[in-house]
């Protein structure tokens, strides 16, 4: 009988240290941003040419695409000719976001311009990445 009232206890402290065991099914919730510049590319333009910018965004663990920003910008001055979304939070729950607009290069000058496309999580610079291209604008 004195045997009988152990296995009880028995069992239940078998249970109590298999409940506490490392649980490896964790989810790692940190974004693995990336940024592909599809347009425009490094070929030479004019003056008063008109671009067609395409700039996917993604998180390789799917998770949201927080906040986005895509900048043109002189290379040898840093002016800023463009400067979009106008607001950064783009919050795309489907793990990717892109990014369409035409721009005409209104400028005066035969110079260098980089184009560069940023991407990060809610918290600013949480898994921050950046992608950027350079081309050559003539008069």
């Amino acid at each position: 009988m004195k045997k009988l009232f152990f296995l009880p206890i028995f069992v239940l402290v078998l249970f109590v240290f298999a409940a506490c065991g490392d649980d490896d099914s964790t989810t790692d919730t940190t974004p693995e941003y990336h940024v592909h510049i599809n347009s425009p590319n490094t070929d030479d333009k004019h003056v008063g040419d008109s671009i067609h910018i395409h700039v996917n965004f993604e998180d390789h663990n799917g998770g949201t695409v927080h906040h986005v920003n895509v900048r043109i910008y002189n290379k040898a001055t840093g002016e800023e000719i463009y400067n979009m979304p106008t607001d950064a939070h783009v919050h795309a729950e489907s793990g990717s976001y892109d990014h369409h607009d035409d721009f005409q290069l209104n400028v005066t000058e035969h110079t260098d311009w980089v184009l560069i496309a940023k991407v990060w999580g809610h918290e600013d610079g949480v898994g921050e990445v950046s992608e950027s291209i350079e081309f050559h604008v003539h008069p």
